[in-house]
């Protein structure tokens, strides 16, 4: 299981039209089938600038390298995500037991 996630901040004004339909737009990969559990978050901490988040699930490496390559997802990356987002930091995980340590 991974457990995929970032972080972001938008170009958009807050509380815009645009920001809400960029919103959307990245919320409907939700539809993909190799995607589990999808969530969007607001940012309510003060601790780092990013705005929003998106959280998701894939079942295995393979799930995961399906949706990086789906045509939809390249699609948004390209047309939305690198003209409309401003900063982000991304974080996979994966589950980590205490005696594998």
């Amino acid at each position: 299981m991974i457990l995929h996630t970032v972080a972001f901040k938008t170009k958009h004004k807050t509380g815009s039209r645009e920001e809400r339909e960029f919103l959307e737009a990245g919320m409907a990969l939700a539809n993909l089938p190799m995607v589990k559990n999808f969530e969007c978050y607001k940012q309510t901490g003060r601790k780092n600038p990013f705005e929003f988040g998106f959280s998701m699930v894939f079942d295995s490496d393979q799930d995961y390298d399906a949706y990086n390559r789906h045509p939809e997802h390249v699609a948004f990356v390209e047309n939305r995500w690198n003209t409309e987002v401003e900063d982000f930091i991304e974080l996979d995980y994966t589950r980590h037991e205490i005696s594998e340590i």
